[in-house]
């Protein structure tokens, strides 16, 4: 059964000084990624170890409804009967996913992502066991090499904060351009350039697409390229630049394993009208590496390191390092990661 709250308000609006009304006190609770509201009277928050219910003083269905409007509208979205869902970004950098009924059914739902700074450096997450000691090697190896490296893993499993502490890595010297949807990487280095993908305006009009920003990035004197998160078509301009010199980029990307990068490459190279054979030509050619995080029940882990290879025209992703319950072991690619690793160099 859920909890009920037990505290009652004739408006939520007397709520709103806190930025997210009464789910501002979660949003700011420490190790808190996510925020869920799916019907009054309790919210769901996610502390890295799973859902936990906890009551909230939206007592309503209209309370709800409410607070998702007021949240919408202060990250410059319309939400309401003519549109009825709104995907936005909250002063401070929370993302908002808001639906009306009746496209959910009997209550309006909420999602909150609270965006958190990756911060870390790589010897902090392998102090945490984020990233075990012989992945580390390998990873700082990928960066020396000015290697183009595929981040994958689900949401939620710490590709940011991965991406965040490779970057840290990288010479001084060298001119970083960061393409993201949101203002997530925080990497520590000194010339770090970032555009911000912007959304249409209420009327439509004003958008700058992740795909327009990556080529105007080329024009930016860059020496690596990062997009913080790829799910479209701007794939495919991501892998012009890998293709043209521009070494040593990252890329996140969403997928349950590392042998299940390339099916999600082809279908983003799909939507971008890149036939099959291109797209495995452009990938193998432009990336060298995967890295995937996995969130597990002790924590996020970097499990599995790979490079990418061509089989019979179709491309793939063989294995170089993997942790297992006995530590980390050497996958069939680990010589052939050496060799290409040393080639980059």
């Amino acid at each position: 059964m859920p909890l009920q709250s037990s505290v009652e308000s004739s408006s939520v609006v007397g709520h709103h000084s806190g930025g997210a009304g009464p789910l501002q006190e979660f949003l700011d609770t420490p190790g808190v990624t996510d925020v869920l509201v799916n019907a009054p009277g309790y919210a769901w928050i996610d502390t890295g170890t799973g859902l936990e219910q906890r009551p909230v003083a939206l007592p309503t269905a209209g309370s709800v409804r409410e607070l998702a409007v007021f949240l919408a509208a202060s990250g410059g979205r319309r939400l309401d009967d003519a549109s009825p869902m709104v995907d936005a970004r909250l002063p401070g950098g929370v993302r908002l996913h808001a639906v009306l009924p009746p496209v959910a059914d009997g209550c309006t739902v909420i999602s909150l992502r609270v965006v958190r700074g990756g911060s870390h450096s790589l010897e902090d997450m392998e102090t945490m066991g984020t990233v075990a000691p012989a992945i580390g090697v390998a990873l700082r190896s990928l960066v020396k090499a000015r290697a183009s490296v595929v981040i994958s893993g689900a949401t939620g499993s710490g590709k940011t904060t991965l991406v965040s502490a490779l970057l840290s890595c990288v010479s001084p010297q060298e001119r970083m351009v960061i393409i993201e949807e949101a203002g997530e990487l925080e990497p520590r280095h000194p010339h770090v350039v970032r555009l911000v993908e912007r959304r249409p305006n209420i009327e439509g009009a004003g958008a700058v697409s992740l795909a327009t920003l990556v080529r105007e990035s080329l024009r930016m004197r860059p020496d690596r390229i990062v997009l913080g998160e790829c799910r479209g078509v701007e794939i495919a301009d991501v892998l012009t630049a890998a293709n043209t010199g521009h070494r040593g980029g990252m890329v996140t990307l969403h997928a349950n394993s590392i042998h299940e990068v390339p099916a999600r490459v082809v279908a983003l190279c799909a939507l971008a009208g890149m036939s099959e054979r291109a797209a495995v030509l452009q990938t193998s050619a432009g990336f060298q590496a995967v890295a995937h995080m996995e969130r597990t029940a002790h924590g996020r882990v970097v499990s599995e390191v790979g490079i990418f290879s061509v089989d019979a025209d179709r491309l793939r992703v063989d294995s170089a390092l993997r942790v297992t319950r006995d530590g980390v072991e050497e996958g069939p690619a680990w010589h052939r990661w050496r060799e290409s690793v040393e080639q980059a160099s």
